[in-house]
């Protein structure tokens, strides 16, 4: 009688426990999903008590029924379809569209305005939402794990984009005063690269303009291109692969705002120019000197700055993105790996050359980005001494250069000859470290078997 009970409670400790949330892994997904919507409502109560102003949920709320502002939300769709077979894709993009347009009419029947001009969004909203309703009411096992994973994926790079934009008013509304004058000095060590690179653009105005301009705002965009590559097949294999780009992407919008609290900064054309959009203006710059004249080297302090214009400078994060790209595409097809080449390369010239960002901000994004990405890979695959060290090396490199950066500025620019190179030997060793480790975790492909040389014996 004992060993027929225990296999009916063992019978009914399976059916009540799904084996798809017993696995490692689904858990895992599960508690990120519970800490990723834990954050959204803190930095919700964040934004209204310290901002005042709506946190991204109630943003994402909004645009349900009213007019969506310019941003990811076909693009989140998209990533969202990656689960689904190529006929629930078809359906899913066609009532994104039928919605939009009854959106539409209805707003130009009651003569409602739409954001910055943008009307569509709100049906691809509706379908990733319709399809988590799904997965939780028709779905089971592991089909339910994926659909809900699909459907995550492409609400939280919606998501994303209401939250960074937060995260930058934020900076502005509660840190009054910026460290341009430090990074500045600081920069002189690699020779002021924006103010040359700002320089070349204008000389190849209107050309280089628009074309810089256009990669510079298309980031997100390059992005979900490379991630729809890298997750093309996991509707037919069931399962997301162990690591993609857009876990590496998510993972630097989440840490690198917080680090523009700690050391916030304008760029080279708000404090030392009339502003990109107009927000700083020249009264609020230190001088109006950029592009054309460098700074002088003087004693730097904090300075005042205005409540609007971001301070987030520091790191570079369009720069640890492109080069989140550029890594995420090196096993890709040729035209995917000379567009991300393409993308890196243009990318940095555009944060230096419209002042968006001075050269010690670079270097500080690449260490940012590789640390990152080595973290998220031995996350996956397991931590080793070799991931370890790494991530420890990153770690404190990254932290040595925002101290240097605060406390050594004039030393550095005093003495370009010997702080320039070892700037570029520190982001370099990160570089040699991570193509070497990387190199040691790909799988070696087996040798074929040779045949013996020895005559058979009859």
């Amino acid at each position: 009688m004992t060993s027929r009970t225990s296999r009916v409670f063992s019978r009914i400790k399976g059916r009540t426990t799904p084996a798809a949330w017993r696995e490692p892994r689904a858990i895992l997904w599960a508690t990120a999903g519970v800490a990723t919507l834990g954050f959204l409502i803190i930095l919700e109560i964040f934004a209204r008590r310290y901002a005042g102003i709506p946190g991204p949920l109630t943003e994402q709320a909004k645009e349900t029924i009213f007019a969506p502002k310019p941003g990811p939300l076909y693009a989140g769709l998209a990533l969202m379809m990656v689960v689904l077979t190529w006929r629930q894709r078809f359906v899913a993009v066609g009532a994104a569209i039928c919605i939009d347009v009854v959106f539409v009419l209805v707003r130009w029947a009651v003569d409602a305005e739409a954001a910055d001009g943008h009307s569509f969004g709100n049906g691809a909203l509706w379908v990733m939402l319709g399809y988590a309703v799904i997965a939780v009411t028709r779905r089971s096992g592991r089909e339910r794990v994926l659909l809900l994973k699909g459907v995550g994926l492409g609400l939280l790079l919606a998501a994303g984009r209401k939250t960074g934009d937060i995260w930058l008013i934020i900076t502005a509304k509660t840190r009054p005063t910026v460290l341009d004058q430090y990074v500045a000095t600081a920069d002189q060590a690699l020779g002021n690269p924006s103010w040359v690179v700002g320089r070349i653009l204008q000389a190849t105005d209107p050309i280089g303009t628009h074309l810089l301009g256009l990669v510079y705002a298309q980031l997100a965009v390059a992005a979900v291109v490379v991630a729809l590559y890298q997750l093309r097949n996991v509707g037919v294999e069931g399962r997301f692969p162990r690591h993609h780009l857009v876990r590496t992407f998510l993972v630097i919008g989440l840490l690198g705002p917080g680090i523009y609290m700690l050391f916030p900064v304008v760029g080279p054309v708000f404090a030392y120019g009339p502003g990109a959009s107009g927000t700083g203006g020249v009264q609020w710059a230190v001088a109006n000197l950029w592009p054309h004249t460098p700074p002088a080297v003087t004693a730097p302090h904090p300075t005042t700055y205005d409540g609007i214009t971001p301070r987030n400078c520091m790191p570079s994060l369009h720069t640890a993105w492109a080069t989140a790209i550029f890594i995420h595409t090196r096993k890709g097809p040729r035209i995917l790996r000379y567009a991300g080449t393409f993308w890196l390369i243009a990318t940095l010239g555009a944060t230096l050359g419209f002042g968006y960002h001075y050269g010690t901000d670079l270097i500080a994004g690449v260490v940012f980005a590789l640390t990152i990405e080595v973290a998220l890979r031995s996350i996956d695959r397991g931590w080793d001494r070799s991931g370890v060290q790494f991530v420890a090396y990153g770690t404190t490199l990254f932290a040595a250069l925002l101290v240097s950066y605060r406390y050594l500025p004039t030393q550095m620019a005093g003495h370009p000859w010997l702080f320039g190179p070892l700037l570029i030997l520190a982001m370099a060793s990160v570089i040699h470290r991570y193509v070497r480790i990387t190199g040691l975790w790909e799988p070696k492909a087996a040798p074929a078997p040779q045949p013996d040389p020895r005559p058979e014996l009859v």
